[in-house]
């Protein structure tokens, strides 16, 4: 981490979630807890020199991005740059969008911002309603079939499913206005591309699904700085990113949230 900060002269934070090394653990996903992390890293930094928050996520709640969004940029404004070594989906594509730019690789990904119901993408819930909808109404006689499938879901499901939609849509889009694009004379086209791009289930097909660094800066439109061009940074990224692999595959640690003056926040799991 110091060497990190050597190489950029900015502030440097991680945040690394184990999920990968022990899925289905709950606090791997992102949550208000993590404030706390972040408040203890970010006490005694020297905020003019901006922050690069180095993401390692699988995502989590969209009401702790919000948060966490918030609290970052009123200790640095938007001068901040995410890095992503590997993988930072859902929720940490919402932190990326929220700064100045993104550092990615050619191993690194971002992924769909859609909000999950019961594990289920809310745009998947969506769709399904509205294909029962048109199907009956087309020919009524698939009731049957379409019944037991409606069924699963509680009657102000797609309510929910909507309004959660709309307000990733609304927090992305005002991040990238107020963040990436802040100095486009007409950003609009350019934020509506990626935010309609990121939280389209049709186009993006799974949850899961990993955007490359070309799709994320040629077809969505993301400012992307490529790790590669910068054989120092490079070297000190992949190296920090390794050293907190191995830390999370062989101890039973499920969080690191720490900084490149030594404080660090972490959650570990009982075994």
């Amino acid at each position: 981490l110091a060497n990190l900060h050597e190489v950029t002269g900015r502030n440097v934070i991680c945040y690394y979630s184990g999920w990968l090394q022990k899925p289905g653990i709950i606090e791997a996903m992102i949550d208000d807890n993590d404030k706390n992390g972040l408040m203890t890293t970010i006490n005694k930094m020297d905020r003019s020199k901006g922050l690069d928050i180095v993401l390692h996520t699988p995502g989590g709640e969209t009401a702790a991005v919000e948060s966490i969004v918030d609290y970052l940029r009123s200790c640095f404004g938007t001068d901040m740059r995410a890095i992503v070594p590997l993988m930072a989906m859902s929720g940490g594509t919402m932190i990326a969008c929220a700064c100045k730019s993104i550092v990615m690789g050619n191993q690194s990904s971002l992924g769909p911002v859609d909000p999950q119901f019961r594990g289920v993408p809310a745009h998947g819930i969506l769709e399904e309603f509205k294909d029962a909808h048109d199907a009956i109404k087309h020919d009524p006689s698939t009731i049957p079939v379409w019944q037991p499938i409606i069924a699963k879901y509680t009657p102000t499901l797609v309510g929910e499913c909507q309004k959660s939609v709309d307000w990733a849509k609304e927090l992305v889009r005002g991040w990238l206005e107020t963040g990436m694009f802040k100095d486009d004379p007409d950003p609009s086209i350019k934020v509506e591309q990626i935010v309609e791009g990121l939280t389209d289930h049709a186009w993006t097909k799974s949850h899961s699904r990993h955007l490359s660094i070309k799709t994320c800066s040629e077809e969505l439109g993301l400012t992307v700085e490529e790790l590669e061009k910068d054989d120092k940074l490079q070297d000190a990224v992949l190296s920090l990113h390794h050293a907190y692999m191995h830390t999370l595959a062989r101890t039973s640690t499920i969080k690191i949230i720490e900084n490149h003056l030594g404080a660090a926040f972490v959650i570990a799991i009982a075994q």
